[in-house]
């Protein structure tokens, strides 16, 4: 995978997770790590690399308002690059007072600083689309989501 349309692309259904509740933003970052630990892009030990990196410089990872990227280093347990994208239920502090409450979280897995350069920022560009951040708030299912990343991919 060395472009963002095949990263993207590897954002399947079971890398997704709609409408999860959980009561704190741990609980969110390690949802969004299970899909990855679950799908083989990264060992379990990376869910608590992420957190305890959380933990150690604040919160870094809440990029945009309602949207965290939480990820942590290759070496902290990465097979292979990719994403997990989860909505909440129900928005969660972070501690970021400029944009919290989050109720997307985006969980990163990167082999190395360059590969997922690209689809990063694709994401950026998705996200950065009000329409497109009120409909994946509103996605029910994983389908939804999937519908919508590719309706976003073929605009692009």
């Amino acid at each position: 995978m060395n472009n963002a349309s095949d990263l993207l692309e590897s954002l399947t259904r079971d890398h997704i997770a709609v409408n999860i509740n959980v009561l704190s933003w741990e609980e969110a970052v390690e949802c969004s790590g299970r899909l990855m630990v679950d799908t083989g892009l990264t060992q379990k030990y990376y869910i608590e690399a992420m957190i305890n990196i959380i933990k150690s410089l604040g919160p870094y990872c809440v990029i945009a308002p309602g949207i965290a990227l939480p990820h942590a280093r290759p070496e902290d347990g990465v097979i292979q690059t990719g994403f997990s994208l989860i909505t909440l239920a129900q928005p969660v502090e972070f501690g970021n007072k400029a944009n919290d409450p989050v109720d997307i979280v985006i969980g990163l897995a990167a082999l190395d600083k360059k590969t997922h350069l690209t689809a990063l920022k694709e994401i950026a560009t998705y996200l950065s689309d009000d329409t497109f951040n009120h409909n994946l708030r509103a996605a029910k299912t994983k389908k939804d989501v999937l519908n919508l990343l590719d309706s976003k991919r073929k605009e692009t």
